[in-house]
């Protein structure tokens, strides 16, 4: 396999470079623990792998979120693009290489926590990725962005037939779970690409307008809230539970050791990190130039909208709606699966049963409609990412910690208490007493506690107990 690669390496370079230093980990890790790598896939088996997880991350909010920020955000567009690419591509990222490091599932990234809490966590990022808030959000962009401007009443019965035929294709899509990676990385995911990569083309040569001034919390903390934006993604949470689902789906390919797990987890999370921020900064830049043809959008849909009927005219939308359609439909069909595929691992019920009712549930919530999803959705959000963020960087130092259990326990019960103090804030309460907290204006008074807590961890005292063995975790 690698003279093959070898030989086609003037055609391949930039996927070599990434190879070699994904080799370069993978030797290191397999001479620390004695693994040797015998098991690869085909280079294009590696990139749709990769294709399959950008096309289960880039959904409703992916598309959604950047184009109204940019607006927003103006002629500060760079320090706020920044900050929203950190927690839309960079923590992904980081938590499927945590993932790959811990060994590939849930049970290794928790090990250390009680069993009961690690199940509870785990449940509730399936229900909020799954078919509480940004799997029904999927249907409901798709519907409004790509079906709704062709109908001159559209009702709610158009809203609710569309959302029992979305969703009945997400599920059959999902049903066949062994052949996702052919299904969306092979057919699906190129078109979709395709599709973006004329988008952004025609937006950096033909710019609708000029970049006007911020408005907002752009104006005067533009890199902040870029980073708080970028939770809306849900990408983090998606991550820690699409790298399960990569996992299976790497099996049904063939690769089942380890070390060849963590080497192709690690090469489909950088090729879904760089389409991730090659979208965007497409759709940021997007944004930053629509103030004359999109003025007063509330959300970032009709800027979208406003803005591809600009460039293409009366087909305008018939490229925009297959845009959305397939990244929407795509990024559905991903969460139905790993929702499924968790809770048929923890109920009697089977992997297909879950389907049908995740699928279900996902076509009654997404008739609730768009702005009220949203709304509900961010305090949530405020409580438990930084909970996930801090689950992430103490895999990275787990080797270090001298009590690991301790350490787990205390950090994610401190990032925990104070995330739910700024999720309160955002809900509206009262919660001026804590003002004097740092970054707390920002609505990030969890970062410093968090930090602290991580860097005390070094310092308790070692476990009497023994550690768990990978077979027990």
């Amino acid at each position: 396999m690698r003279r093959k690669i070898y030989r086609l390496n003037h055609r391949y370079s930039f996927y070599l470079g990434i190879q070699k230093v994904v080799d370069a980990y993978t030797t290191f890790i397999n001479s620390e623990k004695g693994l040797s790598v015998k098991q690869t896939l085909k280079l294009t088996d590696i990139i749709a792998v990769g294709f399959m997880l950008f096309a289960f991350f880039l959904g409703a909010g992916n598309i959604i979120f950047p184009p109204l920020a940019g607006q927003l955000a103006g002629d500060h567009l760079m320090p706020a693009m920044f900050g929203f690419l950190l927690t839309a591509v960079g923590l992904p990222l980081i938590t499927i290489v945590a993932i790959a490091v811990a060994g590939g599932s849930w049970d290794h990234l928790t090990q250390d926590l009680p069993k009961k809490a690690a199940v509870l966590m785990a449940a509730l990022i399936f229900i909020i990725i799954g078919p509480a808030f940004a799997a029904p959000r999927t249907g409901l962009v798709a519907y409004e962005m790509a079906i709704k401007p062709f109908f001159v009443d559209a009702t709610q019965a158009h809203l609710t037939s569309f959302s029992i035929l979305f969703f009945a294709v997400a599920m059959l899509f999902a049903w066949f779970q062994g052949r996702l990676i052919d299904l969306i990385g092979k057919v699906l995911t190129p078109v979709l690409f395709l599709g973006l990569i004329v988008l952004a083309i025609a937006v950096f040569v033909d710019p609708q307008g000029e970049m006007m001034g911020a408005h907002g919390e752009y104006l005067t903390q533009p890199l902040t809230k870029g980073f708080l934006e970028g939770y809306n993604t849900m990408d983090t949470f998606a991550s820690l539970m699409f790298g399960m689902l990569m996992v299976d789906a790497l099996r049904s390919k063939g690769i089942t050791e380890r070390a060849a797990t963590t080497k192709y987890l690690i090469c489909a999370g950088c090729i879904a990190a760089a389409g991730l921020a090659f979208v965007y900064i497409s759709l940021f830049y997007l944004g930053a130039t629509s103030a004359t043809i999109a003025a007063g959008a509330d959300n970032g849909g009709a800027v979208l909208s406003q803005y591809v009927q600009a460039l293409f005219g009366p087909y305008g939308q018939i490229v925009l709606s297959i845009i959305v359609l397939l990244a929407c439909l795509t990024t559905a069909i991903g969460l139905i699966s790993a929702c499924s595929d968790f809770f048929s691992s923890k109920t009697k019920l089977t992997y297909k049963q879950w389907v049908i009712i995740n699928g279900a549930a996902c076509a009654l919530i997404a008739n609730v409609g768009l702005s009220q999803l949203i709304s509900l959705s961010v305090p949530v959000l405020f409580a438990l990412y930084p909970v996930a963020v801090a689950l992430v960087a103490l895999t990275f130092v787990r080797s270090k910690l001298p009590n690991p259990r301790v350490a787990y326990r205390s950090v994610l019960l401190v990032s925990l208490l104070f995330a739910l103090i700024d999720a309160a804030k955002v809900a509206g309460l009262d919660v001026s007493a804590f003002n004097m907290l740092p970054l707390f204006e920002v609505g990030m008074g969890w970062v410093l506690p968090t930090f602290a807590a991580i860097v005390c961890m070094f310092f308790v005292a070692k476990s009497s107990q023994p550690e768990l063995t990978e077979e027990a975790a």
